[in-house]
């Protein structure tokens, strides 16, 4: 059988996105899968669907501040979350990260997935402001570009090129069924399977015929 293409639609603002992101990396070199990440923009999808931040219910805010502790322990990412968080997550945009991420998918490819995790990172466990241009160079740096690459890819995040192909990668999870933020698209027997969150995993590996080992598997031993 021939390699199932997965995608995977993320925007650095949704915690669950870098749960599953990471474990999706890990499986990467386990299952017979091509990965594909897809940096769009949960905001879109959000208004698109008419969809609210599940945050702003105060009993579900205090239930996820619990679940995403907890998740992040078992998942072994270091998601940093407290109270505050949910305030800070609706007050700032991700809109500029996540256009420059699209800009460095459209140039610089082999950059994206450390790009990406070091976005979370600087978000999710240092709790900095990713919209400022200074520290989204700052990433870029931290992730192996140069400082000219940056730099320029910088100054792509206002071209018209930049902002269609993050509105069309957008528009595409939400085609597929997309209402939040991960979505994960398998392509297997001739369609598109949607799964939502990062806890689906298990079952995208059943519909694949994969095995799962839960969210950090074994890597097999090379061969001698």
């Amino acid at each position: 059988m021939g390699r199932t293409l997965v995608e995977l639609f993320y925007d650095v603002v949704s915690p669950y996105s870098w749960l599953g992101f990471e474990v999706l990396c890990r499986y990467q070199h386990i299952w017979n899968i091509d990965l594909r990440f897809r940096p769009a923009f949960l905001g879109g999808i959000m208004q698109a669907t008419g969809n609210k931040p599940p945050a702003m219910l105060p009993k579900r805010a205090e239930y996820l501040l619990k679940d995403i502790k907890r998740m992040a322990e078992y998942y072994q990412v270091p998601v940093q979350i407290s109270g505050d968080d949910f305030q800070r997550i609706l007050g700032k945009s991700t809109l500029g990260a996540m256009r420059f991420i699209t800009a460095i998918d459209m140039t610089q490819p082999q950059y994206l997935e450390p790009l990406s995790r070091e976005f979370w990172i600087r978000f999710w466990s240092q709790h900095e402001d990713i919209s400022q241009p200074e520290n989204i160079l700052a990433v870029a740096r931290q992730a192996g570009l140069s400082s000219e690459v940056a730099q320029k890819q910088l100054e792509m995040i206002s071209s018209s090129a930049v902002k269609n192909r993050l509105k069309e990668t957008t528009e595409q999870a939400i085609k597929y069924g997309a209402f939040g933020m991960p979505a994960v698209v398998a392509h297997f027997n001739g369609e598109p399977h949607l799964f939502f969150g990062s806890d689906r995993l298990e079952l995208l590996g059943s519909i694949i015929g994969e095995k799962w080992q839960g969210p950090v598997p074994s890597v097999p031993s090379p061969k001698m």
